[in-house]
């Protein structure tokens, strides 16, 4: 399984709010794989893939 995560539920968060939530997850015992950044459709995409400290992958978008 794989979860993509928003940290608000009414707008997009900004690649700053996305950075302080890696932060945030990171103190936590998460780690973080890679940033993926690009185009989906006319949007720009910015994209955070973590693991949670069992392993399990999750993106932060």
């Amino acid at each position: 399984m794989h979860l993509d995560i928003t940290p608000f539920d009414d707008r997009r968060a900004t690649r700053e709010e996305l950075a302080a939530e890696r932060d945030r997850l990171i103190a936590l015992g998460a780690t973080e794989e890679k940033t993926l950044l690009g185009n989906w459709g006319p949007y720009e995409e910015f994209v955070i893939m973590m693991r949670d400290p069992e392993g399990n992958e999750f993106c932060l978008q």
